[in-house]
């Protein structure tokens, strides 16, 4: 009976593995065949990452303010590719992003895509096998979804949830250098909401500190490297960049998969959709506060955290959601999927999967049945009153 259910187990992991190889030979294919990243006459083809890749050369030429111009901006991203496209891939990051710009841009465009796509991935996936505590988690992480969709773009849904991984981890055995991380998730501002509740509420005093710490001195390298001008450009860009991707739905309201984004999706107006936004917002950051206080196991706090990160947010695209794989990872580290749990996980990755397909905000979806998991898991520790959460 055991062997069995290892040979079922091996299987599942076989299927896994079968999958991630689908996907790199599916990238390589469209690559050989000039339909992703290379056009048939040797020009790359636009994608997210041109953005990236034109405000490192514009930051190493001295003009990093400009990168926060849409226009001097989109110009580069033509000058970069060499030709003109339909659209406009923005540059919204604080200026200490801009470090990585620089060093990306130094190489070759297709070389640097695949450096940073590759060099990003593997951490992420490292840190996700840690998390899960099993090898063959290695596997199935890169069988999810959402890796082959920020691949194929050229993200940095890796980069986020490696340094998500790698903060929750060390977290309680080396909290100055999880507050390393955290601080160096400052890159991406509307992923580091609930992070200072979390940290408070369960009283994670020296990662906080050194959290601070970090994001101060690199807000200060990227001052003195880049000038002033570029801080005071990313601020007056706020606005503008607020207006066009929230407010005006400039990429399309089936692509931001978030609270907001659905009640746009389905016709509700600005002011319905953020407060539909910051009403969910205050029920995720009371909630991770009190859990992140209680007893609880401290993989089903990271999970809810991971999760809620997600949902807090009116500004998420589905290749940001590597993230949930942290989540998931945390889930399987407090215990074993159920049978229930396990389809519920699999309806997760399908909705992911199915999103260049769906014109609807599904990654929200996926992840309201992650946390709906992480809530039944919690449900059962106190329902099982102080004896259980004093063992878990």
């Amino acid at each position: 009976m055991d062997s069995a259910i290892a040979k079922r187990r091996v299987d599942w992991t076989a299927i896994a593995g079968g999958v991630a190889l689908s996907y790199a030979v599916f990238l390589a294919a469209m690559f050989a065949a000039h339909l992703w990243l290379r056009a048939a006459d040797g020009t790359p083809i636009a994608n997210d990452f041109v953005d990236v890749f034109a405000a490192g050369r514009m930051a190493a030429a001295g003009h990093a303010a400009s990168a926060y111009d849409w226009t001097v901006h989109r110009a580069e991203e033509v000058s970069v590719i060499g030709h003109d496209f339909a659209g406009y891939y923005g540059w919204h990051y604080p200026p200490p992003f801009l470090f990585v710009a620089v060093m990306l841009s130094a190489l070759p465009y297709f070389a640097s895509f695949f450096l940073w796509t590759l060099g990003t991935l593997a951490p992420f996936a490292f840190a996700v096998s840690r998390i899960a505590q099993k090898r063959a988690a290695l596997l199935w992480v890169l069988a999810f979804p959402a890796v082959l969709l920020n691949a194929y773009v050229g993200q940095n849904g890796f980069f986020t949830a490696a340094l998500f991984g790698a903060a929750l981890l060390t977290l309680k055995d080396r909290p100055i250098l999880s507050g390393v991380f955290i601080g160096l998730l400052t890159y991406k501002p509307q992923f580091g909401l609930m992070i200072p509740i979390a940290l408070l509420a369960g009283s994670h005093w020296r990662a906080l500190a050194s959290a601070t710490g970090t994001a101060a001195l690199i807000a200060i390298a990227s001052l003195l490297a880049f000038g002033p001008g570029t801080w005071i450009a990313f601020f007056h860009s706020i606005p503008h960049t607020t207006q066009m991707i929230l407010a005006g739905g400039h990429a399309g309201w089936n692509k931001l998969q978030t609270v907001y984004g659905l009640a746009r999706w389905i016709g509700a107006g600005d002011a319905a959709a953020w407060t539909g936004q910051t009403g969910i917002a205050a029920l995720l950051a009371l909630g991770i506060a009190l859990m992140w206080r209680s007893r609880m196991p401290f993989a089903l706090k990271a999970s809810a955290l991971c999760a809620a990160t997600l949902l807090v947010t009116p500004y998420a695209y589905i290749y940001d959601f590597p993230l949930l794989a942290v989540s998931i990872a945390f889930l399987y580290r407090h215990r074993t999927f159920d049978s229930r749990e396990a389809v519920t996980l699999l309806g997760a990755a399908t909705l992911i999967a199915a999103f260049p397909w769906l014109d609807a905000p599904v990654g929200l979806a996926a992840t309201l049945l992650v946390a709906s998991l992480v809530s039944r898991r919690s449900r059962k520790l106190v329902a099982a009153k102080d004896v259980a959460l004093q063992h878990a």
